[in-house]
């Protein structure tokens, strides 16, 4: 009997200690963990990006008849350098060298007839002083043929100058200094102003470039005029060359999500070439509106970014988008404010609303 009672005491003791033992794990489950904590600061974060682009020429066109024509001689080939008013080639066109002289013909005999009938109307003019010597119907209609020979001339006349101005077409001559990149006509081919696939000859200005920039709309909102920038070449890849933002587009893609940028590249010995490649490195200052927290505090999944924030003594995971990042900040854009605590290195097991 005692046996038993010692036995029965025995569990009992045992059942006791268990219990204790699971109350006591049941608490330290309960003991929040504590991780390290930043503070959420009003500030955007400067870092250099590497971005491609591409050099263009300053201006560019693309030459296109006025009018159907022969080609009749082409003074220059691709590589030629030119400047602004150089004849580059002739056309010809005998069915509008005809319209010409046929237009300054009757602009001629228009002119002749007007001064004619003006002569007259003066006649009747010094004969009307006599009384009755002209009626004032003969004399209406002598001033109203001279209105109208005066009308059919001027008409004549602007015929013809509009004729003298097609003809002036026949002579192509460059716009601004450049260099002929493009030849696609000889002497004896047919052109027509209506054929838009192919230019006659493309010019560009290469002596001024311009170096295209498409930056994501994060840095771009950083970017100001005349902010310095860098930017090298694969002829040249150890050569930074320095340049000034000249101009922003002030426009975003929405397809990329980036806005265009320019600046200007003085190319003084022609070492550069339109439709180059170019890796240029820009400095963005940062969102002055941004907020920042160590980069250690942003976790990233498939679906999000989001950081945890400290909140009334609880764990809450707020979802935000990032702006500029280094290795150790980053810009981050949510429903968050400054001065609030976010974990420092977040845990792949917290939860939400976990006390702190």
């Amino acid at each position: 009997m005692k046996y038993i009672l010692i036995s029965i005491t025995a569990s009992v003791v045992l059942a006791a200690c268990s219990t204790n033992r699971a109350e006591e794990k049941q608490q330290v489950a309960n003991i929040p963990a504590h991780y390290p904590v930043a503070t959420v600061k009003k500030a955007g974060v400067a870092k250099e990006v590497e971005l491609p682009a591409q050099l263009s020429a300053y201006q560019q066109v693309s030459i296109f008849p006025k009018l159907n024509a022969y080609v009749q001689t082409v003074k220059v080939d691709i590589g030629s350098a030119v400047s602004k008013g150089t004849l580059l080639m002739t056309l010809e066109a005998p069915e509008l060298e005809q319209a010409v002289v046929q237009a300054k013909e009757k602009y001629t005999r228009a002119q002749a007839d007007w001064l004619i009938d003006k002569e007259k109307y003066h006649r009747l003019q010094e004969a009307a002083r006599t009384a009755g010597a002209v009626s004032p119907l003969d004399l209406s209609s002598a001033a109203a043929k001279v209105s109208a020979d005066s009308a059919v001339c001027n008409a004549q006349k602007a015929e013809w100058r509009l004729q003298q101005t097609m003809i002036d077409y026949l002579q192509v001559r460059a716009p601004f200094d450049g260099v002929i990149t493009e030849r696609n006509v000889h002497p004896g081919a047919l052109v027509s102003a209506a054929v838009k696939d192919k230019p006659m000859l493309e010019l560009k200005q290469v002596d001024h470039l311009r170096l295209q920039i498409d930056v994501p709309e994060e840095i771009a909102i950083s970017l100001h005029e005349k902010d310095t920038l860098f930017f090298s070449t694969s002829t040249a890849p150890g050569k930074k060359i320095a340049a000034v933002l000249s101009r922003k587009s002030m426009n975003m893609n929405t397809q990329f999500r980036s806005e265009r940028i320019e600046a200007d590249v003085q190319n003084n010995g022609n070492t550069l070439a339109p439709g180059m490649y170019a890796d240029v490195l820009l400095e963005s200052k940062g969102n002055e509106t941004a907020l920042s927290v160590p980069r250690s505090a942003v976790v990233t999944s498939t679906e999000r970014k989001y950081v945890w924030v400290v909140r009334n003594g609880a764990l809450t995971k707020v979802d935000i988008r990032t702006g500029n990042e280094t290795t150790k900040e980053a810009e981050i854009f949510g429903d968050i404010k400054e001065g609030e605590q976010v974990i420092l290195t977040p845990a792949d097991d917290m939860k939400e609303g976990v006390k702190w």
